[in-house]
């Protein structure tokens, strides 16, 4: 069974950082180290906002809003990827969620999110 599942959220101050992770089980580890792995985040009332993505060659994007701050990464042997988020402000407080979207097998997966919280 393919699994998305998102981790490392949490409550911290402004100026602060938190690691996400992103770990991909089941059948979709066979596409993962070739597919496009996005972060996105969604605060309440608001659309969803593409924030990061790693694409398979290794290049990165990321929004305006949090070019600087975040890191996108995959680690290809443990099927895991990373956005890691420093210098947090109240805006950036939002659901965070993992997706892995493959072109060659026009397949992709949404994980359920992990809450970020930064608050004085």
């Amino acid at each position: 069974q393919t699994r998305l599942v998102e981790s490392g959220g949490g409550v911290v101050q402004p100026g602060g950082s938190l690691r996400l992770s992103c770990k991909a089980s089941g059948m979709i580890t066979s596409v993962f180290n070739s597919a496009n792995i996005e972060w996105y985040r969604q605060a309440p009332g608001e659309q969803r906002e593409l924030v990061a993505t790693i694409r398979p060659g290794g290049s990165t994007d990321y929004s305006s809003s949090v070019s600087g701050r975040f890191t996108i990464t995959r680690d290809s042997a443990r099927k895991t990827a990373f956005l890691q988020m420093t210098n947090l402000k109240p805006e950036d407080t939002a659901d965070y969620i993992c997706h892995v979207q493959s072109p060659s097998y026009s397949l992709e997966y949404w994980g359920q999110g992990t809450q970020v919280t930064v608050s004085s």
